[in-house]
C-alpha cells in the first residue's frame, strides 16, 4: 500500500529530508476503525500530520480506487500500487511527544464531538493550537469568527487573575497601592476639583444622574486636608473607571476633555480593553470580560476607600452589571456578604435593602458547584 501527500500550505522541495511515520488504529476488529491511519511528517521547522478519516481528511470518492506509479530508472519499468491520499496539515507541538499528540488528535476527530479530557490542560492546549492555525492559515471567515469568539467570551481566567490581584492588593498592602505613586501624583489636579465641589455642585450631579457610588463618597469626604485630598483623587479615578465601563470602545483621547492625565488614559486602555481589527483599523473594545475586570478593580478601590466595606447594589447599578454577576465577583474575592437598609433613590423618605461586601480575614470560600446546581433546579 502506497500513499500520496498534499501539503496544505505549500509544496515540499526536499522530500527526502522529511521523516515520515505511519500510525494505525489499535482496534483491528472494528471494521470502521481498523482502516484508520495517521501519517506524520517531521521537518526541522515544523511537523505535519494527516489522516484518512475525520474533517481534515481529503474527501475521496469511495467508489474509486487510487493508484501510484513507481518508476525504476534502471529498468525503466513502472510498478503500480494501491494508494491512499492524505492531506498534511501543520502542527504546533506543545511539549508532548508527537505520538501522544496524534493520539489526542485522533480522539478529537474520531469522536465527532468535543472530547472532555480529564487533563484540562491538554484540551486548552488543543484549542490554542487550533486558534494559532486559524490565525496563520485560516480563511477570512474563520479569522472573523475567531476574533468574534475572543471578544464575546467571558474570560474566566483573566477575570480570576484580576480578582486575585485586586484582592491581594487590598489584603497584603492594606489598600495603599491600588494606584502607583506616579498615577496617584498625576491625579492631583482633578482630585482638587473634586474636593472643591460645593453642595450645589453635588445637587447638579444628582440631577445629571451621576454614579451614586461616586456621589456617596463625595458627600462623606473627610475634613482633614491630607485625607480629603487622598480620598478625592480616588473618587475621581473611580468615576473615570465607571465611565469607561459604560463605553463600547475606548480611544487614547477618551477623558481628555475632562482633564484626565495621559498616564491614567494609557493604563485604562492597556489593561481594560481588547484589541481587534475592523475594516483595516485597530479598535480597543470593552468586552464583557474586560467590563468584569473593571468591576473587580472598582470593587477593590471601594474597599480601599470605605474601610474595607463596599456597597454592591450601588456599584452594579452604576456599572450596568447584573446583581448576580456582582455577587459572583464578590464571592470570587472571598468577601463577606451582608444586607443593609439605605435611603431609596426613586422614592424619597423610604428605605431599601442594599447588598454590602466587607473584607474580613480569613476569606470566605464559597462552593460554586452547589450554587450552579441550585440555580439549574430553580430554572
Amino acid at each position: 500500500m502506497a500513499a500520496t501527500f498534499k501539503f496544505s500550505n505549500g509544496h515540499v522541495k526536499n522530500a527526502e529530508k522529511l521523516d515520515f511515520r505511519l500510525f494505525k488504529h489499535s482496534d483491528g476488529v472494528n471494521p470502521r476503525k481498523k482502516t484508520r491511519r495517521i501519517v506524520v511528517a517531521e521537518s526541522d521547522r515544523l511537523p505535519y500530520v494527516g489522516s484518512n478519516f475525520g474533517s481534515g481528511s481529503l474527501q475521496c470518492n469511495n467508489l474509486c480506487r487510487y493508484f501510484v506509479g513507481v518508476l525504476d530508472k534502471k529498468t525503466m519499468q513502472m510498478e503500480v500500487h494501491n494508494a491512499q491520499m492524505f492531506n498534511m496539515l501543520p502542527l504546533i507541538p506543545d511539549g508532548m511527544s508527537l505520538k501522544e499528540e496524534f493520539i489526542v488528535e485522533s480522539v478529537f476527530v474520531s469522536s465527532g464531538e468535543t472530547a472532555v479530557n480529564e487533563d484540562t490542560k491538554q484540551a486548552e492546549t488543543y484549542r490554542e493550537k487550533v486558534d494559532a492555525l486559524i490565525e496563520a492559515f485560516g480563511t477570512n471567515k474563520q479569522k472573523r469568527a475567531l476574533s468574534s469568539r475572543r471578544l464575546n467570551e467571558v474570560g474566566n481566567e483573566n477575570l480570576q487573575q484580576a480578582v486575585a490581584m485586586a484582592a491581594s492588593n487590598v489584603i497584603n498592602q492594606k489598600g495603599v497601592e491600588v494606584l502607583s505613586p506616579n498615577e496617584f501624583d498625576a491625579l492631583k489636579d482633578v482630585g482638587a476639583k473634586m474636593a472643591a465641589l460645593t453642595p450645589e455642585d453635588l445637587q447638579k450631579m444628582k440631577a445629571e444622574n451621576s454614579p451614586q457610588t461616586v456621589l456617596r463618597h463625595l458627600e462623606l469626604l473627610p475634613k482633614d486636608d491630607a485625607a480629603r485630598d487622598r480620598q478625592s483623587r480616588c473618587v475621581w479615578y473611580l468615576s473615570f473607571l465607571i465611565k469607561a465601563s459604560q463605553q463600547k470602545r475606548l480611544s487614547f483621547k477618551f477623558g481628555v476633555e475632562d482633564g484626565c492625565p495621559r498616564i491614567i488614559i494609557n493604563k485604562v486602555v492597556k489593561n481594560f480593553t481588547v484589541e481587534s481589527f475592523h475594516q483595516g483599523s485597530l479598535r480597543n473594545t470593552v468586552s464583557t470580560s474586560m467590563r468584569m475586570k473593571l468591576a473587580a478593580h472598582c470593587l477593590a478601590l471601594l474597599l480601599h476607600m470605605g474601610d474595607l466595606k463596599a456597597n454592591l447594589t450601588l456599584l452594579h447599578r452604576d456599572m450596568g452589571i447584573s446583581d448576580v454577576r456582582m455577587m459572583e465577583l464578590a464571592k470570587a474575592m472571598g468577601l463577606t456578604l451582608s444586607r443593609q437598609l439605605a435611603q431609596s433613590k426613586e422614592q424619597s423618605g423610604t428605605q431599601e435593602e442594599h447588598r454590602m461586601a466587607s473584607l474580613v480575614l480569613p476569606l470566605v470560600k464559597y462552593d460554586r458547584r452547589m450554587e450552579r446546581r441550585k440555580r439549574k433546579r430553580m430554572n
